[in-house]
């Protein structure tokens, strides 16, 4: 009789940034199929999701991934629900507006890799600073490349996992690495980034390693953390209109502050209008515009303004599920004239 470990992951009540908790569940003669993934529960007085007195929370299973580093291992990403079935307040992934799947999401996660016995990001020495920006983007070699093993791993590990993992690359500061993940529907995007951060923790464990999400952990004129949202849905797949783009962008503006709220902590400390970033008081708008709120990539422009935008305000420790669910809910509100 064969045992399956299902890994049930969800998020926590922490506020503002949650944290990831997973317990394992061992299942016999698993089919290996979502609908077969039982509901289970957890103490959620530890991870301030209820009280002592009345402390159980249901996990529901909303996707799973074959696990590569366990025989006969799953991981299953869960929702947080109330004892009567409810969504808690903390489950965002149950809020997002795209039950049809319309929005697709690509996203790009940077991060630092930090080494534990020093407390620094990769190719930091103690007590000092390795040479400065310029050479560590997209480099190769030993004297600028920090991880690249580690990196590479947590590649392979996505990818037999069956996420949709889209490429990695060093990025511009020192220890600094980014991945990113595609996919349609905007809950779909939410879980394969949350399972990919999930792998690449643990695997963390096997290095000395621990990963930082925080939009600005080197101070001064490093680059910081972010993960750019490319979105898109049928209106901006099929709209061969400037106007259309312009309208979609334009809705963006009036709610500037209630994206930022829900982007990611400590984002003004890398939102300032430097390091290829817009400040964090301003919202702008342009086509292949790096220094903008919004980039309008030229590829779309080429296509006969039929493509994608890209929201660059959201930092590295955003939640995708808040990032999307916000996204979806402001491109839905977009004024489009009706001769579009």
């Amino acid at each position: 009789m064969s045992k399956a470990k299902l890994e049930y992951i969800w998020l926590d009540g922490y506020f503002p940034t949650q944290n990831m908790r997973s317990k394992t569940k061992i299942e016999e003669n698993f089919s290996g199929k979502l609908e077969d993934c039982p509901i289970w529960s957890f103490d959620g007085s530890s991870t301030k999701q209820a009280e002592g007195n009345s402390s159980d929370c249901l996990l529901k299973p909303v996707a799973i991934f074959p696990d590569p580093t366990r025989d006969n291992g799953y991981l299953v990403m869960t929702e947080v629900l109330n004892p009567d079935g409810t969504p808690h307040e903390t489950n965002h992934r149950a809020k997002i507006d795209d039950d049809d799947n319309d929005f697709w999401f690509g996203f790009e996660q940077e991060y630092f890799i930090m080494d534990n016995h020093t407390q620094l990001p990769l190719g930091f020495p103690v007590g000092g600073y390795p040479g400065p920006q310029g050479m560590y983007y997209c480099s190769v070699g030993g004297k600028n490349t920090h991880g690249r093993q580690f990196v590479e791993e947590h590649a392979d590990i996505c990818i037999a996992a069956g996420i949709n993992f889209e490429g990695i690359n060093q990025e511009v500061a020192c220890g600094q690495w980014e991945f990113q993940i595609f996919a349609k529907g905007a809950k779909n995007a939410g879980d394969q980034v949350w399972v990919a951060r999930y792998i690449l923790d643990r695997l963390t464990e096997s290095y000395g390693y621990y990963i930082e999400y925080h939009p600005k952990p080197v101070k001064g004129d490093w680059n910081g953390s972010g993960m750019h949202a490319n979105f898109s849905n049928s209106l901006l797949r099929n709209a061969g209109s400037k106007d259309v783009y312009e309208a979609v962008c334009e809705a963006f503006r009036p709610v500037a502050k209630e994206h930022i709220a829900v982007y990611g902590e400590f984002n003004d400390q890398r939102l300032t209008g430097l390091h290829e970033t817009a400040s964090i008081h301003d919202f702008s708008y342009g086509i292949s515009d790096r220094g903008a709120s919004i980039r309008i990539p030229i590829a779309t422009v080429e296509r006969g303004w039929k493509g994608w935008l890209e929201d660059r305000r959201p930092a590295s420790n955003g939640d995708p599920y808040k990032i999307a669910g916000r996204i979806v809910k402001t491109v839905k509100s977009a004024k489009i004239e009706a001769t579009a």
